[in-house]
């Protein structure tokens, strides 16, 4: 059984989009699993249909109203391209008198979601053999769930989608079936064990950041850039983790992993969402796909 597995990272989505692309519809990877945390639980459900056009637009077409019925925060241009998160006190302040717990919501991607991913296709991906498998986090529970569109009806499914992309306190806590729940990538960022779990024997896997760490973090302008430097540094905890797990259940259950990291950094805010960025980045994932797997024929043929 083939899987695939695309980590969370918010607009760096774009990306693992253009490696998806290649893999589909270059290398011919028919896949049985896609599993799926944040953003790649976004682009799972397309790419199992087939959809990538239709998924490709939407990525390279997104803004922030896309994402955003409430706003927390304003971006703040500097010189030489730099981009900053500014809060909007303004939008903060009528969210909390609303009596929400999040400085902003989310409610506009959950319409995305249902406007783009229609009911048919569920039924189609449903009756499918294919299954597909989106990462949410039980904050009520303390726990990591994973859910798979064979269990669920159409609404749930759409419901698990959007809460697995919803990164609190920027975006809606959800509450669902008596418990509060967030974005998956609190708990499981790089959800490979789940995937050799369910019975995948080769899994081709999409990590939203750099193999290694390439910069240090710029110092904090206000609270709101405090907090995502918080969130990304413990993200990234959890995304090594996940990793060296997935590695050690690959090797006990004779398992190969295929990594596929961003070779540059993308963006240090993945809140940021920027079309004419989010092009480039699914170009520049296909291109990178090509390149590293045509490296890879290449070392096969002189191994040979």
């Amino acid at each position: 059984m083939r899987a695939l597995v695309i980590s969370g990272g918010g607009s760096k989505g774009a990306f693992a989009g253009g490696v998806a692309q290649f893999l589909i519809e270059e290398l011919d990877h028919e896949y049985d699993l896609f599993v799926g945390t944040s953003t790649g639980s976004l682009l799972i459900p397309y790419l199992a249909l087939g959809q990538v056009e239709k998924i490709k637009d939407i990525y390279t077409s997104v803004n922030q109203k896309s994402i955003f019925n409430i706003r927390p925060f304003r971006i703040k241009k500097w010189k030489h391209g730099y981009k900053e998160i500014m809060i909007d006190h303004f939008g903060v302040l009528r969210n909390f008198m609303r009596g929400s717990k999040t400085f902003g919501e989310s409610h506009n991607l959950r319409k995305l979601i249902k406007n783009t991913f229609s009911e048919a296709d569920f039924n189609r991906l449903k009756d499918s053999e294919k299954d597909v498998v989106v990462t949410v986090s039980n904050l009520s529970l303390n726990a990591v769930e994973y859910k798979s569109i064979k269990e669920f009806s159409y609404t749930d499914f759409c419901d698990w989608i959007w809460i697995s992309c919803n990164y609190v306190p920027f975006m809606s806590l959800v509450k669902k079936g008596g418990c509060e729940y967030a974005d998956g990538g609190f708990g499981s960022m790089v959800p490979i064990e789940e995937a050799i779990n369910r019975g995948a024997t080769t899994v081709d896997v999409i990590i939203l950041e750099t193999e290694v760490t390439y910069y240090n973090r710029l110092p904090s302008k206000n609270v709101f850039s405090l907090l995502t430097n918080m969130h990304a540094y413990m993200l990234d905890r959890v995304e090594k983790q996940n990793i060296r797990i997935g590695k050690f259940v690959a090797g006990n259950h004779n398992a190969i992993i295929n990594f596929y990291y961003t070779p540059t950094v993308l963006t240090t805010n993945s809140l940021i969402f920027d079309k004419k960025l989010m092009s480039k980045w699914w170009k520049s994932g296909f291109k990178y796909a090509k390149r590293k797997n045509s490296e890879l024929n290449e070392i096969k043929t002189l191994d040979s």
